[in-house]
């Protein structure tokens, strides 16, 4: 129940800076155009496609919660990492678009309305600090949490470039701080997207978690439990970074009577030292049951 009611609320976070996001971008791609400025269009740009990341998210949270079924016997949970990583695609993709028109900007700057490119900046400015804010206090550890959250960072940066740009054309007149502080912000969400990319991406490839040490591991629960030999075929990857799972091959000692003992103090030892909840160990006494069949 306390998971439900962490993606319960991470959900309600989304929702809200869902409808932040899609109601002011439309005022920017107005304004954007109103302006003439790149800036604005590019954050409108950037917001649109939040808007539909951030549906993304919120659906993410919404099928996560369905229980496992004959076709899914480990859950839905998985969805939400799956979202995370296409809203850092897309954020990539963003990034591509911004570089292309700033480019094409510098070649053959455009006029730029000031006043109309602060006063809209200003205001969306304001709306990404209120959804930033809803946003980041979620679940930090939720990659698809953290996905929306990325792309709101972006618009408020976005935002913030904007206004500088605008109080620059407005007091000099110059017109190339519009593309400039454009790829500025494009380059620092490009960061953060390729963080998102990877992360999301080691775990849709069943990666064990990066702060793990396999070996260490290993050696732990030899030295830690009584009549454990042996350690190999270990496996740990996760369906989010928070539901760990594993699987092993157990050696142990001849004279031992009690195997499933032993594999009890070794789940408990997984759960409670490395946050491994879902565990399948196989036990051996000889050589190992998989020899010749698997180079696994």
């Amino acid at each position: 129940m306390g998971n439900h009611g962490h993606s319960d609320g991470n959900m309600r976070r989304v929702v809200i800076a869902l409808c932040l996001t899609g109601t002011f971008m439309v005022v920017e791609v107005i304004g954007g155009i109103l302006s003439g400025s790149l800036a604005l269009l590019a954050d409108a740009g950037h917001m649109l496609t939040d808007t539909m990341a951030l549906g993304l998210a919120a659906v993410a949270f919404h099928v996560s919660k369905r229980a496992p079924d004959a076709r899914l016997t480990f859950g839905y949970q998985r969805f939400q990492i799956l979202a995370a990583f296409v809203n850092g695609l897309t954020l990539i993709v963003i990034v591509g678009w911004i570089l292309f028109e700033a480019v094409q900007r510098f070649l053959e700057p455009s006029d730029v309305l000031g006043p109309t490119m602060l006063a809209v900046a200003t205001a969306g400015l304001v709306v990404n600090i209120v959804a930033f804010i809803v946003l980041h206090g979620g679940d930090q550890q939720n990659l698809n949490i953290r996905g929306a959250a990325l792309h709101v960072a972006g618009d408020l940066l976005g935002s913030l470039a904007a206004i500088i740009a605008a109080l620059v054309i407005i007091y000099t007149g110059w017109l190339p701080i519009d593309p400039l502080l454009s790829v500025a912000v494009a380059l620092l969400i490009l960061r953060s997207a390729w963080i998102l990319v990877r992360r999301s991406g080691h775990i849709l490839l069943e990666g064990a978690p990066e702060w793990l040490d396999v070996e260490a591991m290993e050696t732990r629960i030899c030295e830690a439990v009584p009549g454990v030999c042996g350690v190999h075929h270990v496996h740990v990857w996760g369906l989010t970074p928070q539901d760990l799972m594993l699987t092993m091959h157990l050696n142990l000692e001849e004279e031992t009577t009690s195997p499933t003992s032993l594999i009890r103090e070794v789940k408990t030892l997984l759960k409670s030292e490395y946050g491994i909840g879902h565990s399948t160990i196989e036990v051996e006494y000889d050589d190992c049951a998989d020899r010749g069949l698997s180079d696994r």
